[in-house]
């Protein structure tokens, strides 16, 4: 119980440090975003950051790096068969001041693309929700294989198991990186080396995690090797992920799933909402 208590104390320390955004205080960004950690919020030690609840994702910004420490988000099986579509409408986040966020001529002739954290497609069964996805606080630079290939393939799987299994998804995401790492534009915003992404299956507790290099990974590679614990995760973070289980145990296999099945009866679904 002592050593609860004092862990929960840390975790709440952390998190009123955390600056307000646009003049919100945080205890009502947290209460606004409480859907989106039903197990509380991750930690960091990233001080200069700023906490930001959007409608369907909470995040934290670091303002040096210009980038997302981490996302957090839930996904239900309804709204993993969201029909609205991309937007493509790529803006910085006014909740961050010029000077602390990624402009998108930061992008502009990178070689790099803008990779979402909280990917569009999770956030297509509203059309606010679908453009919030797009703010730049979101978006971490990515190679385009890797974009388009793994990182998009670990997406789609996702709403693959929310709409099989009928469960609603957790989701953490964010992007691994130091000062060693390359930067992009004016405004110097970090090329991570890795990223990382915690799906917990919220009606059973089953939680996988996955570290990937940031390289060309097609989509036809087996995620297996990639599976590795939170314990994991948060060592080569410097995170702390509040989730359900052991910490230490690894999936031993990626969860199975039928995505012919999703995306056939997602398409019929979207053609009834025509």
């Amino acid at each position: 119980m002592k050593k609860f208590f004092v862990a929960f104390c840390v975790a709440v320390c952390a998190l009123f440090t955390m600056p307000a955004s646009a003049g919100v205080s945080w205890n009502t960004q947290a209460s606004q975003c409480a859907a989106e950690a039903p197990y509380g919020f991750p930690t960091d030690k990233v001080s200069h950051g700023t906490f930001i609840c959007h409608t369907a994702y909470a995040l934290k910004h670091d303002n040096d790096a210009k980038i997302p420490v981490w996302v957090s988000y839930t996904l239900t099986p309804a709204h993993a068969e969201g029909c609205v579509a991309r937007q493509d409408s790529f803006i910085p986040d006014p909740m961050l001041p010029v000077g602390q966020r990624a402009e998108l001529k930061d992008y502009t002739n990178s070689g790099y693309d803008k990779g979402h954290l909280a990917n569009n497609a999770d956030m297509a069964w509203d059309l606010n929700v679908d453009k919030e996805s797009f703010l730049l606080s979101n978006m971490a630079p990515q190679i385009h294989p890797f974009n388009a290939g793994i990182w998009e393939e670990l997406e789609t799987n996702v709403r693959g198991w929310a709409f099989n299994r009928q469960h609603t998804m957790l989701v953490y995401a964010g992007p691994i990186y130091n000062s060693s790492d390359k930067t992009i534009g004016h405004n110097k915003v970090v090329v991570p080396h890795a990223f990382y992404k915690i799906v917990v299956d919220v009606n059973t507790k089953e939680t996988m995690a996955y570290i990937f290099p940031h390289q060309a990974i097609s989509i036809k590679n087996d995620m297996t090797p990639y599976l590795v614990s939170v314990s994991g995760v948060e060592k080569a973070t410097g995170i702390t992920f509040p989730v359900p289980v052991d910490k230490g145990l690894v999936a031993k296999s990626v969860w199975s799933d039928d995505i012919a099945k999703f995306t056939a009866d997602k398409k019929a679904v979207c053609a009834k909402s025509k």
